[in-house]
């Protein structure tokens, strides 16, 4: 492929040249068809579409370990039929139908408010955003790590996409995007990742040099930050290992491997932070050598969200190669899917080229550039560094207080007792059951409404919605507390007999790491 790039004069453009300019200058215009653009376009969207509906199988069943080569997955039509309707895929499209209806500037509380009532369901980050959403707090309040305590999860990161994709070779477009709706479910590192990827989307579309992508889009995240020296690290790992992994165990003995606050993931190998999961995916784009299958494979086979990873991975590589380059075998099947709209949206595969192409023509138009009869000439930007946060600072989980005894926990009518602890916050899993049930179909107007009392004094009133899609994701959370002793109290204000509410298990958090401490 050959792409112009103009800098007072014209030159052909590769990935050597761009290489070179890493030294003598980034080009400051950059010229492509528009049949490449969208060419691009489409390979983006169905790089990530066939990336976590081929892998989808394997999410979250290899947690801490590599999926070794004997567990093999199938692929075709069947499959994409059945797993192409999900949230890597229909959070985009919801995004982006709003920038449609709202225009690129669109603000992220008609973002939020949109994603809070659509009536899929959610989990994690973008669920605790929808409660907070639900119940007046709102963006970025409803990400930020102090009501949503998911806030490390990879919500945000495994829906930029459309960002980066909307952006081309524009990547202050592309994280002020994310910016808007990263906030919305997620802070801090996670954040970040969102930005990453949207940045390695706007990089694949002017070069093909992976490198060069995965460097470059990491320039707009702060050095200080745990995301950009993580990355930075394991970029350095795959330099270093010819074999894809040793980089992995590499990543699974560094410091930042653990979860340190999502209930459900600390104390166990269960791990949707960010920061794991965007090594995978660079994992993924250096090993697979510019490889269609062997770039989603070896990002998937790192494991733990192992269908969101090889789905961010695929899609920079089909940006990046384009659609007309992804291989017959991978793209037949979802070819016979591309006029169906995903469940929950107005869009289809085919609709979400369309838009994205007409968004990137506004985008390009917006920024700088031009549209030039059948070329588009794109002002192609520096990275600039994005503010620093950080999310959950001198917060550690120190223990695990668990109720579970069986799938359905156990009841607060019973276990409603106070308890006392040691630190400065806790967090409690549970749900509430209706009728003996809950599950994503369970839709009902109940209301629990739980006192919280802490030291005996009543800390909030928390709202716990029986229905499953406005539920919260935790029965009540404290992540400021002074240090020291404190008693927990929690008081069911209407119950009724036809709900009861089930209580997992209490993390107590402190202000260090007593595993260090103990040294």
């Amino acid at each position: 492929m050959k792409i112009q790039v103009f800098n007072k004069c014209v030159i052909a453009f590769s990935s050597i040249t761009l290489a070179l300019n890493l030294f003598a200058g980034i080009p400051k215009e950059v010229e492509l068809s528009k049949a490449e653009l969208q060419d691009k376009i489409k390979g983006g969207w169905a790089g990530q579409t066939i990336g976590v509906t081929y892998t989808k199988p394997s999410e979250a069943k290899f947690n801490g370990t590599i999926i070794q080569p004997y567990v093999q997955f199938e692929w075709g039509e069947d499959i994409v039929n059945r797993f192409m309707h999900n949230d890597d895929i229909y959070m985009d499209m919801t995004f982006m139908e709003v920038i449609e209806r709202e225009g690129i500037d669109a603000p992220a509380e008609s973002h939020a408010l949109e994603m809070a009532h659509r009536d899929y369901n959610l989990w994690h980050a973008n669920q605790a955003a929808r409660y907070n959403i639900l119940n007046g707090i709102m963006p970025p309040a409803s990400g930020n790590w102090r009501n949503n305590i998911h806030a490390d999860c990879i919500d945000a990161q495994i829906e930029a996409d459309f960002a980066g994709i909307m952006s081309p070779g524009m990547i202050n477009a592309a994280t002020e995007i994310t910016d808007t709706v990263s906030h919305i479910m997620n802070c801090g590192d996670s954040y970040y990742g969102a930005a990453y990827v949207a940045g390695m989307y706007s990089q694949a579309f002017v070069s093909d040099d992976i490198d060069f992508v995965l460097n470059e889009a990491l320039k707009v995240v702060p050095q200080k930050s745990q995301f950009h020296k993580s990355m930075k690290q394991v970029i350095k790992w795959c330099k270093l290992h010819p074999d894809w992994r040793d980089t992995w165990f590499e990543v699974q003995k560094s410091d930042w491997s653990q979860t340190m606050h999502c209930p459900q993931g600390v104390f166990e190998a269960f791990n949707l932070d960010a920061i794991n999961n965007a090594a995978y995916i660079v994992i993924g784009l250096y090993y697979g050598e510019k490889d269609f299958f062997k770039t989603m494979e070896i990002s998937m086979r790192c494991g733990l969200d192992s269908d969101c990873n090889p789905s961010n991975a695929a899609g920079i590589l089909g940006t990046m190669i384009g659609y007309s380059n992804i291989p017959e075998y991978w793209l037949k099947p979802l070819q016979k899917f591309e006029d169906v709209d995903l469940r929950y949206t107005t869009t289809s595969m085919n609709r979400a080229y369309a838009l994205s192409f007409k968004h990137a023509l506004q985008n390009i138009e917006k920024n700088g550039g031009e549209v030039r009869g059948d070329h588009v000439l794109i002002k192609y930007q520096k990275p600039e560094v994005l503010p620093y946060e950080v999310a959950f600072p001198d917060i550690y989980p120190v223990k695990r207080y668990e109720w579970k005894k069986d799938k359905k926990g156990k009841s607060i009518r019973t276990y409603g007792k106070p308890v006392k602890f040691t630190g400065t916050g806790f967090a409690i899993s549970g749900v509430v059951w209706y009728n003996g049930i809950w599950n994503s179909k369970l839709e009902v107007d109940y209301v629990a409404e739980l006192e919280v009392y802490i030291d005996g004094k009543l800390d909030t009133i928390r709202k716990l919605p029986a229905a499953f899609h406005s539920r919260a994701t935790e029965i009540c959370l404290n992540l400021e507390l002074p240090k020291g002793e404190h008693e927990l109290h929690l008081k069911w204000r209407n119950p009724v007999d036809e709900a009861d509410i089930h209580l997992w298990e209490m993390i107590i958090y402190s202000d260090e790491l007593l595993y260090y401490k103990h040294q």
